[in-house]
């Protein structure tokens, strides 16, 4: 994906919020910063909230009107708190912010992401001239995000879509590959170093269950496993040695 994307935030009423969303931006790579008719000033507050994102905040383009701040864009995002479901009171159905980034991973151009005002959101004729909407689940009896929270969660979606090979992007977390047959041959040990160490018969059964439940939820890797499995080979060494040639 090589996608540019521009954060366009329409009539945004809160100063800290447009910080807010600067930092956000410069966090997950995006390009631009586009302000239409803000209706506060956009002053210290902003600039403090912004922190490492204040230069996208200081270089944002103002615009008059919702279209000339989309009109460079190959695509329009508007997000919207209104779960479209299938109602035909509204233009199209949304699309969560994990779709969206499937959608973007194989798309080249300007994208805009468009967000509306706090206390009512984007307008219908705005969404009307958007090419998708993007909707982010909540509770039913809250379903509005702060406009700087649904900035994250989006530009998050669209960053992940780039892929865990983005030179531009820290590392997500590495995918561990599961492997249950160094698991069970872990436990078929443990219940044969129980067995010989005279552990009671009546405890093991629970005992096993304990280290089965424990390593479900570690998850641990084939190399972890092995380093388990080395510790109980130089357990049963001792123990042949100390059997031979009695107690050191």
């Amino acid at each position: 994906m090589s996608v540019r994307v521009d954060v366009v935030l329409v009539r945004p009423k809160e100063d800290g919020n447009i910080g807010a969303v600067a930092r956000l931006a410069r966090n997950f790579g995006a390009e631009r910063l586009v302000l239409v008719a803000p209706r506060g000033a956009v002053g210290a507050v902003a600039r403090r909230r912004s922190m490492g994102g204040l230069a996208l905040l200081k270089a944002a383009v103002r615009a008059p009107s919702f279209e000339r701040a989309t009109a460079e864009a190959d695509l329009v995002v508007g997000t919207t708190d209104l779960s479209t479901g299938r109602s035909t009171a509204y233009l199209r159905r949304s699309v969560s912010p994990e779709r969206l980034g499937e959608i973007l991973r194989t798309v080249e151009g300007r994208v805009a992401l468009v967000f509306g005002p706090e206390d009512n959101g984007l307008s219908r004729r705005e969404l009307a001239r958007c090419d998708l909407l993007v909707h982010i689940p909540a509770r039913r009896e809250f379903p509005t995000l702060n406009l700087s929270h649904a900035a994250g969660v989006v530009l998050y979606a669209v960053l992940r879509a780039r892929g865990p090979a983005d030179p531009e992007s820290t590392p997500a977390p590495e995918i561990l590959e599961l492997n249950g047959r160094e698991k069970e041959l872990f436990l078929e040990r443990l219940a044969e170093l129980l067995e010989r160490i005279g552990y009671p018969a009546h405890k093991r059964r629970g005992l096993i269950l304990l280290f089965r439940r424990v390593l479900g939820r570690a998850t641990p890797t084939e190399a972890e496993y092995r380093m388990m499995l080395g510790l109980f080979k130089s357990l049963e060494r001792t123990m042949m040695d100390r059997g031979t040639h009695g107690r050191k």
